[in-house]
């Protein structure tokens, strides 16, 4: 008889390798992870991945084909206390022969000095770890415990790995086979599509909706049953995570390619994921300036009015400005020179932090000043030909001359680059005519 107490994705938990659904790219036969689960060389392991991929899945399975005593911590609610309490206990299980297997879920929750308190035996193999984690463990694991721990990467379940999982529950005993109901080819892909990769939540909306199919006559579960338990497909997104910083990449870089539609789609998940909009417009008035610069000008200033739109008007309709900007962004003439040119700049300031400013460039607000010879020499602009002075030098003498700033042949900065060459060479005429003298 089925429990039906329990939820229907514990029900289909698989008790094996071959039963588990995706992540083919760790379970071919001559991956290291599924040699561990075969019982070959259990170690240590980070199971990183989203929700609903299987990381409690694997580490229940991996106890139970080495046999070993299983715990499991979550760090949460869990202190040094329980950790103690763990090793106690994997200490007797050694003296005894058997392995202990402790699985900390979202271990990244941990903080160092928990993480300190279990790593001399996981070390000294006292305890094999398993690890959970929806966040990138090189930023939130310390260096020690992965040396000591093996890192998978788990990926979302693919929408056809989902169908055969929901169709494969009508079958199982422990599934729903007991409520004779079936389900249209049709609702099956709408519920894998709006599950976004996670079995487990699959299996929670397929539950409800098997609950409702099985009260009509029929007793098949439609598009109408889905649409009526998945009231919003939320898009995996997590403010401060790993996803979150991966789609503001995918935003950033396909400005940076000039793809207006990717873009659009990116900045369109992030707002349907729940991204502040006041952050999104951040980063993309620096796109502006960091990807386009001076070819378009006008980028900057777009950016900068649409967020002062959304500041006015607010969600939704100040969103539409926001999308107007990403698409204008995209689609500008593309330049890194400013970018590039900061960056030398900063770098040449950070080296020479002490180089004095020259005597012709100074100002001279007082006679004293005046007479230590602060702003002798200085020619004005303004009273020069073309309002440019020839050959006036503006960087400390022992550095030179310097050139930071290098237009590209984009957008306006062909015609800046031009002015720039043009007012060079006269710079170079003043000098040969200087050395004539």
């Amino acid at each position: 008889m089925t429990d039906w107490t329990t939820p229907l994705a514990e029900r289909m938990r698989p008790q094996s390798v071959e039963q588990v659904v995706g992540q083919s790219h760790l379970l071919e036969p001559q991956q290291p992870l599924y040699r561990a689960l075969s019982g070959q060389h259990l170690h240590s392991m980070i199971l990183w991945g989203p929700p609903g991929t299987g990381k409690t899945t694997l580490a229940r399975i991996a106890a139970n084909i080495a046999q070993a005593d299983f715990f499991t911590l979550s760090a949460v609610g869990s202190g040094v206390k329980d950790i103690r309490q763990v090793v106690d206990a994997a200490l007797g299980n050694r003296a005894h022969g058997k392995q202990t297997v402790l699985f900390i879920d979202e271990v990244h929750r941990f903080n160092k000095a928990q993480q300190d308190s279990f790593l001399p035996h996981v070390e000294d193999g006292t305890i094999v770890l398993i690890g959970a984690t929806t966040e990138n463990p090189a930023f939130e694991l310390n260096n020690a415990l992965l040396s000591r721990a093996r890192v998978y990467v788990l990926r979302s379940i693919e929408e056809s790995e989902l169908v055969s999982l929901i169709k494969h529950t009508f079958d199982a005993p422990q599934g729903l086979q007991e409520l004779g109901v079936s389900i249209d080819d049709e609702a099956a892909s709408a519920l894998a599509q709006a599950s976004d990769g996670d079995a487990r939540r699959c299996l929670g909306f397929l539950e409800t909706a098997a609950d409702l199919a099985s009260q009509e006559a029929d007793k098949r579960i439609a598009l109408e049953h889905i649409n009526a338990v998945v009231t919003r497909r939320m898009a995996q997104f997590d403010k401060g995570g790993d996803y979150f910083y991966d789609q503001i990449s995918a935003l950033h870089k396909a400005v940076r390619g000039s793809s207006p539609d990717g873009a659009l789609y990116w900045a369109a998940r992030m707002l349907e994921g729940g991204v502040d909009p006041h952050y999104l417009m951040r980063r993309v008035a620096r796109m502006a300036s960091e990807d386009i610069g001076n070819a378009d000008p006008r980028a900057l200033s777009l950016a900068i009015d649409a967020w002062q739109t959304y500041d006015r008007l607010g969600t939704p309709e100040g969103e539409l400005a926001i999308m107007q900007s990403v698409a204008y962004l995209a689609a500008a003439p593309k330049s890194n020179a400013v970018y590039m040119a900061t960056k030398a700049a900063l770098a040449t300031a950070k080296s020479s932090p002490a180089a004095g400013v020259p005597n012709h460039l100074r100002n001279a607000p007082t006679k004293l000043a005046k007479s230590m010879g602060h702003g002798e020499e200085y020619r004005y602009d303004h009273d020069e030909p073309d309002y440019f002075s020839a050959g006036q030098t503006y960087f400390p003498p022992e550095l030179g001359e310097q050139q930071f700033y290098k237009p590209k042949q984009a957008g306006l900065e062909i015609k800046i680059g031009e002015r720039l060459k043009y007012l060079s060479s006269k710079t170079q005429a003043a000098a040969t005519k200087k050395g004539k003298l």
